[in-house]
């Protein structure tokens, strides 16, 4: 979608924040056209290959390409690509992975490798730099994850999707401006939330094989990212019949501290449900001494919308979180792992389903 320059009176200050990094003015909750109102009319659409394009923008956003991992044997990984662009003026590509052991009998593995050559195939469906490819298939329905960029996590996976993939509203986007016509930054989610993983990750210490289950999600955050979000919470939960995901993210009080959450629920073949109307909470926190934060220790994500076919549906997974696999200190994220279960109910039909529950609660400013 192309929208025309904005008038030059309203974008100063925006611009001078966006390229000097400095804070935002008070805009409030009118800036934000949350992607819950596309969702009120289209709760969410199926994805299309050209759905999972590369936007590749030329100003300031970042844009990734994340496959989180659950192995069968209990590693939790992830694979990730991160194209940015600081001001349109130059762009940067990194390679990340993360491996999670089990029980944390060794230190987490994590790598992250700034790639060179990079590019995009013409559909600006797959990814190419210098020892790494990122390539989605003829089909639109896996992909081919290839890293050497770095001998400590040499990558080779297959990230097949065995449920539709999907977008909440008409199009998974969020945008940001005082003119909705004219906007000036975006943010958007789009998901593969059933996936089966075949492949490895080498490392110096022998080969780890991640055939398992997986979440895909291509996100593109189109302006300065602590200018659209102040915190984020993420839950992707993954058992034998069901795939729950949920992103949500808090604007900074520049757009009135405004909560937007997308997620949904599939199974083998289908996606249960997807929508805007759900929820995270963090039911019990400690305050991590070195950062001061509200480290959570339990917490809810409770999923609600219409089914398909127009049968309500709602979804929990609630309860004490393991202790922290995970703090990156430069901007404080948490990420648990602990087994969980599940309670959907369609209608008035209950089920419950253990499964493993990855989070992540992120602390920006």
């Amino acid at each position: 979608m192309t929208y025309p320059p904005l008038p030059i009176s309203l974008i100063d200050t925006h611009r001078v924040a966006n390229v000097a990094g400095t804070q935002e003015p008070i805009y409030g909750p009118s800036a934000i056209q949350s992607v819950d109102k596309q969702a009120e009319a289209t709760p969410f659409t199926e994805l299309r290959p050209q759905d999972l394009k590369w936007t590749a923008m030329e100003s300031t956003s970042v844009e990734t390409q994340t496959f989180y991992l659950i192995a069968d044997n209990g590693h939790i990984g992830m694979a990730q690509v991160i194209y940015s662009n600081v001001a349109g003026i130059r762009t940067t590509c990194q390679f990340n992975t993360k491996v999670f052991y089990p029980d944390q009998k060794k230190p987490n593995l994590w790598t992250s490798d700034a790639l060179d050559s990079c590019g995009f195939d013409e559909r600006m469906l797959s990814f190419y730099a210098d020892g790494c490819a990122v390539t989605l298939s003829e089909d639109a329905t896996s992909y081919s994850v290839k890293s050497a960029v770095n001998e400590s996590s040499v990558v080779n996976l297959t990230v097949s999707r065995i449920a539709p993939g999907f977008q909440v509203g008409s199009n998974g986007t969020s945008y940001f401006g005082t003119d909705p016509q004219h906007p000036w930054g975006s943010m958007r989610h789009c998901f593969w939330p059933r996936c089966h993983v075949e492949g490895s990750i080498i490392t110096r210490d022998g080969e780890l094989d991640f055939k398992g289950g997986g979440l895909f999600i291509h996100a593109l955050q189109g302006m300065k990212p602590h200018h659209a979000a102040a915190k984020w919470n993420f839950a992707n939960f993954q058992s034998p019949t069901y795939s729950a995901v949920m992103m949500e993210f808090t604007t900074p009080p520049s757009y009135g501290s405004t909560v937007v959450n997308v997620g949904g629920i599939a199974t083998d073949g289908k996606v249960i449900c997807a929508g805007a109307a759900n929820s995270a909470q963090h039911t019990e926190t400690k305050i991590d001494p070195d950062t001061e934060w509200p480290e959570p220790i339990a917490a809810s994500f409770i999923w609600h919308a219409k089914s398909v076919d127009g049968r309500t549906v709602k979804a929990e997974v609630a309860g004490a979180l393991d202790p922290r696999l995970d703090k990156i200190d430069v901007m404080e994220k948490y990420s648990p792992r602990r087994k969980m279960e599940l309670k959907i109910t369609i209608d008035d039909e209950e089920k419950v389903e253990e499964g493993i529950l990855f989070s992540e609660a992120t602390f920006i400013s």
